[in-house]
């Protein structure tokens, strides 16, 4: 099975693409948005990740 990204043969150690570069190239397309897996739409509020709370503080021992 070729690289999925230059269709080269692939490389056991980049397996199932042929360089690191291609599997960056992959992973920058997931990152960036451009591959999306289809599923129903997300209300607003599932869209916007919770705010992160503070970190209580610590206790003596």
């Amino acid at each position: 099975m070729p690289c999925p990204i230059c269709h080269k043969p692939t490389d056991p150690a980049h397996r199932p693409f042929c360089s690191r570069r291609c599997a960056d190239i992959d992973l920058a397309r997931w990152l960036n948005g451009s591959y999306v897996i289809p599923g129903p739409p997300l209300d607003e509020a599932e869209e916007t990740p919770p705010a992160l709370s503070p970190m209580p503080p610590e206790r003596p021992h």
